[in-house]
């Protein structure tokens, strides 16, 4: 695994464990600081889990309708792009779906790392307490720099990495380059494959309402 930063690790621990910790901030206080870790783990496992399986089942039915369009059709072309361009939406997610494995191949390395280090632990629960205290103002930044598309609609993991970068930003005082570059490379990691493009456009607008709303 490529050496990273503290605050990288608890990012990532952050946004894998988001979804399944407690959305209450005090019940996440009162978890002991032995106990975080493994809490933190347990939870980035279980997400991960579940996004590698999701991703596994939508490459499984773009490879069934395939089949079924190839059987069914006549040899027309339009039905050959068509099962041809499922047989490369099937591709994609498996390619995902491997990336997201890769991922938790690494995470003996990531746990040691989270345990032995303070700020690691310390970081990600900061991140966490504060997306939980104020999701409603998060989400409504974040709203308002999607165009045509809702907050509640995106993927959850993409939803994520813009409630934990606009948290960055707004809340940790971490200079809003940085924010958006650790969102992109967490988006390359855990995402789609354009999704990167995606959080990239949505952080770049949310630093522009931002900007016109301090000189107000």
């Amino acid at each position: 695994m490529q050496e990273r930063k503290p605050r990288q690790i608890a990012r990532e621990l952050a946004l894998l464990s988001l979804s399944q910790l407690p959305i209450s901030p005090k019940k996440l206080e009162k978890i002991p600081q032995e106990q975080l870790v493994s809490k933190l783990v347990l939870a980035a496992v279980r997400t991960l889990r579940s996004e590698v399986q999701d991703t596994l089942d939508n490459a499984a039915g773009e490879l069934q309708r395939s089949h079924d369009r190839l059987l069914t059709s006549q040899t027309r072309a339009t039905d050959l792009n068509t099962a041809r361009t499922m047989l490369k939406e099937a591709v994609v997610y498996t390619q995902t779906a491997i990336n997201k494995l890769a991922a938790a191949v690494e995470f003996p390395e990531l746990i040691q790392l989270a345990n032995q280090d303070r700020e690691v632990r310390e970081y990600a629960k900061d991140i966490i307490i504060t997306v939980n205290e104020n999701r409603n103002t998060i989400d409504e930044q974040i709203s308002t720099a999607l165009v045509d598309w809702q907050v509640t609609r995106l993927a959850h993991i993409d939803r994520d990495i813009l409630r934990i970068a606009v948290t960055e930003m707004k809340y940790l005082q971490v200079p809003n380059s940085v924010a958006i570059n650790e969102a992109v490379e967490l988006a390359k990691r855990y995402s789609e494959e354009d999704s990167h493009r995606f959080i990239n456009g949505v952080l770049r607008r949310v630093t522009e309402q931002r900007k016109i709303a301090s000189t107000l």
